[in-house]
């Protein structure tokens, strides 16, 4: 039976991933704490006052600035502390839960992307925009990432894909290759304690050339999945129709 692998949220936008033991979902909300942040490089038109949903290429996403990949960051809940640095030490260790401690993160990001950057950069707390999320995708509630099809990518191409690339809340093992493009739209699927709602595939883009750890495009993802499978979507998108725990370990099931 086909369970859960492990967990992962994106607490800024673009930033590292960030593994977790468990989670609980809410009906109708979006992963907890995934994308509650973002950084805006140059004006973006996003209006915290009302909120909606702009292009990821107004923010410091991969897609835009593959060096962010050599960043690695951690989030700390309790002191809404985050530590973003390099290999070779050049970082910053600062509050998100104000105003003074988001700017430093958009100096810090702006000094580090130097001639990379134009604009003036600006940090988004979602949570002071009733509840917004920088999601790609303004109905991306939760995002799930079968791995037997990304291990079926890597030996069509014949190097190993890094799941992460992918960048989804849920990894899943146990179902066969692309078994998630015989669900529908609407099809129920059970994880953990939770049951989600099929919205959409995902459509795949630059961001997941990037590798992970030397910040270049080195693989031309969305190319292979054409060539090889006639399609640029990996991973799914789902609503929370039913709020429970998740864990690594849980069961999923499709429900007929």
């Amino acid at each position: 039976m086909a369970e859960i692998v492990s967990l992962f949220r994106h607490p800024v936008k673009g930033l590292t991933p960030e593994p977790l033991v468990q989670a609980t979902l809410e009906p109708g909300r979006y992963f907890p704490n995934d994308r509650r942040w973002a950084v805006e490089a140059g004006p973006s038109g996003f209006d915290p006052e009302k909120p909606g949903h702009i292009s990821k290429q107004k923010f410091t996403v991969l897609a835009r600035f593959p060096s962010l990949a050599r960043l690695k960051t951690r989030y700390e809940d309790a002191s809404h502390t985050l530590h973003i640095g390099d290999a070779s030490g050049f970082g910053v260790e600062t509050r998100l839960d104000t105003e003074d401690g988001r700017s430093s993160l958009a100096r810090f990001l702006q000094a580090y992307l130097s001639g990379d950057a134009t604009g003036e950069f600006r940090v988004f707390d979602g949570n002071e925009s009733s509840g917004h999320r920088f999601t790609d995708h303004p109905q991306g509630y939760v995002s799930l990432i079968n791995l037997a099809s990304v291990r079926a990518l890597g030996w069509a191409i014949g190097a190993e894909v890094d799941p992460l690339r992918f960048r989804a809340n849920i990894y899943v093992d146990g179902l066969p290759a692309w078994a998630e493009d015989e669900w529908t739209v609407g099809s129920k699927v059970t994880v953990g304690e939770a049951e989600l709602t099929l919205f959409k595939p995902i459509v795949r883009c630059v961001a997941t050339h990037v590798n992970l750890e030397t910040g270049e495009r080195d693989i031309d993802t969305v190319g292979m999945l054409r060539q090889h499978f006639g399609r640029d979507t990996l991973g799914t998108y789902f609503s929370v129709t039913r709020g429970g725990k998740l864990a690594q370990g849980a069961k999923i099931a499709v429900q007929p």
